[in-house]
């Protein structure tokens, strides 16, 4: 069944609406990259500033979002004096600092 058919049958309403759902393709989802439960925000951000972000991740290999939690997190990190760093982090760190990639 096209779209616009579709449409018609949901506008006129009735039973074959549910039997159009029925019909349909169930939706692939995208994995979650955590098992921790997450909290949506928003954050206004300048143009060039995102691109930033965006070009940064991307040469990561990382979605814009996981970098943008990884510098929260990193920043916190650096507010609490007790708080221990992972070596899989310093590592990477490390391999950053002696492998930077060309902007």
């Amino acid at each position: 069944m096209n779209r616009n058919d579709a449409l018609k049958q949901f506008h006129e309403g009735g039973d074959r609406l549910a039997e159009l759902i029925d019909e349909g393709q169930p939706a692939e989802l995208p994995s979650p990259d955590s098992d921790v439960p997450m909290v949506s925000r928003s954050v206004r951000l300048p143009v060039e500033t995102y691109e930033r972000v965006r070009e940064a991740a991307e040469a990561r290999g990382i979605g814009v979002t996981t970098l943008m939690r990884q510098w929260i997190e990193a920043g916190l990190a650096d507010l609490d004096e007790s708080a221990t760093v992972s070596l899989a982090d310093v590592r990477r760190a490390i391999a950053a600092l002696a492998h930077p990639r060309a902007a």
